[in-house]
C-alpha cells in the first residue's frame, strides 16, 4: 500500500484480508435519510435500487475478493434516536456483506477504548475520524504507523469479541 495520499476508496479497493471499523458515538451528523426516518419514512427493503449506494457496492466488492469487513458499534443504552436509526439501516450493511456487532457501553468498563472512531485496512493503515461534539464530521487522518495501528486493532478485537451480532442485538 502507498505511504501517502491515501483515500478511503483506494484503501478499501486495495484491501486483501480485512477492513474493520469501530464506531463509538451515540450520534453523528444529521443527514436526509435520518431526518426522513424521524418523520416516519421507512425503507422498502424489497426495492434494492432505492437504498443500495456506491458504498454498499464497494463493501460487496471487497467481500467478494475475500476481505472480511467487520463493524463494531459501542452504544449507550437506552439508545439515542440516531442509534435506533443506525440499527434499522444496518440491514443495508449486512446485505453488502459486512459483519456488524453492537456492544452496550456499560459492558466496556474493563476495556481500554480508543478516543476516536476508525477504519483499519489489512492491519496496515488506519483512518482516524474527527467529530465535533454535535456529531459533525470534521475530517480524518491516515497513518501507517505500525504501533498505532496495532494498538487500535487490538482494541477493536477486544470490542468485537464481546459485542453482540447484529441479528441478536435488541435495541433498548
Amino acid at each position: 500500500m502507498p505511504r501517502s495520499g491515501w483515500t478511503f476508496d483506494e484503501l478499501l479497493a486495495g484491501a486483501r484480508r480485512s477492513a474493520v471499523h469501530l464506531e463509538m458515538r451515540d450520534a453523528y451528523y444529521t443527514n436526509p435519510r435520518f431526518e426522513a426516518w424521524q418523520k416516519g419514512e421507512r425503507t422498502d427493503w424489497a426495492d434494492r435500487a432505492s437504498w443500495w449506494r456506491p458504498f454498499h457496492q464497494q463493501i460487496a466488492d471487497a467481500v467478494a475478493r475475500g476481505v472480511a469487513v467487520r463493524r463494531a458499534r459501542v452504544v449507550s443504552e437506552p439508545v439515542t434516536d440516531y442509534i435506533r436509526w443506525e440499527h434499522y439501516v444496518t440491514h443495508s450493511n449486512v446485505a453488502a456483506g459486512e459483519q456488524v456487532r453492537w456492544l452496550p457501553r456499560q459492558n466496556t468498563a474493563d476495556l481500554l477504548m480508543p478516543g476516536r472512531d476508525f477504519w483499519i485496512f489489512d492491519g496496515q493503515v488506519i483512518r482516524l475520524h474527527d467529530f465535533a461534539g454535535n456529531g459533525d464530521f470534521l475530517g480524518e487522518d491516515y497513518s501507517g504507523d505500525a504501533a498505532l495501528v496495532e494498538l487500535n486493532a487490538a482494541a477493536f478485537e477486544r470490542v468485537w469479541e464481546r459485542a453482540i451480532p447484529h441479528d441478536q442485538y435488541t435495541i433498548k
